[in-house]
């Protein structure tokens, strides 16, 4: 049985057409090799995962999906330090700091598609304001945003930790990250309800907040 309803395929393909500029290439790490047992690595979505992103990619000639099975001594896993599957990149030559672990399903899968057309215009709606501060930005920053499928006030915490990255490719990473496929990390931060966000380990709150808010969260993170 499809996972995308054909009404919403139908919607998509025409938005898709409509609004996609450049190729965007979906990566997509699952496959969970059978010696691996480390938490993050049990991948218990990784079938649906893979079938979520082919038939997103049968709406648009300009989706590119590109699977690969995760194995540590990937050059590509180092480079983009990917440490729990699965895990989705949405990039294109420009960036490649759009990231998901876990199947972004649920109030999620409105996040990736709009990620999607962003990184496809490499644009976003952030304010000019916003705009200038994130792409001042000349130090590593890392922000995980923690999620769940029903969550319906976490995909604006997602939008814009992703939006950052698309305006500061160099510099910005921004992880939506399924709350309970990664158990190990909500007890390791002690995350009691979502979105929380994580930046640089060193700045933690709850909720989604307005864009030049969650901008000043990121300086105080830089700044600690």
């Amino acid at each position: 049985m499809d996972m995308i309803p054909d009404e919403d395929k139908e919607f998509l393909s025409n938005r898709f057409s409509q609004e996609l500029v450049n190729p965007v290439t979906i990566t997509a790490f699952t496959k969970k090799p059978e010696d691996l047992d480390q938490p993050g690595l049990e991948c218990e979505y990784c079938k649906e995962t893979e079938q979520l992103l082919n038939e997103l990619a049968q709406l648009s000639d300009k989706i590119k999906i590109e699977p690969r099975q995760y194995s540590p001594g990937d050059q590509l896993v180092q480079d983009l330090q990917i440490d729990k599957i699965p895990a989705i990149i949405v990039q294109t030559d420009d960036t490649k700091g759009v990231r998901y672990f876990g199947i972004p399903g649920g109030f999620e899968f409105s996040s990736l598609i709009e990620d999607v057309i962003d990184v496809s215009r490499n644009a976003t709606d952030l304010s000019q304001k916003v705009k200038d501060r994130i792409r001042d930005i000349d130090q590593d920053v890392h922000i995980q945003v923690f999620v769940t499928p029903t969550c319906p006030f976490c995909p604006s915490a997602v939008r814009v930790a992703h939006k950052m990255a698309i305006e500061n490719p160099v510099y910005i990473k921004s992880d939506a990250i399924e709350a309970a496929e990664f158990p190990h990390l909500v007890s390791r931060y002690d995350i009691a309800a979502v979105p929380t966000v994580i930046i640089n380990e060193k700045v933690q709150f709850q909720g989604a907040l307005p864009e030049e808010a969650f901008a000043e969260q990121i300086n105080n993170a830089l700044a600690a």
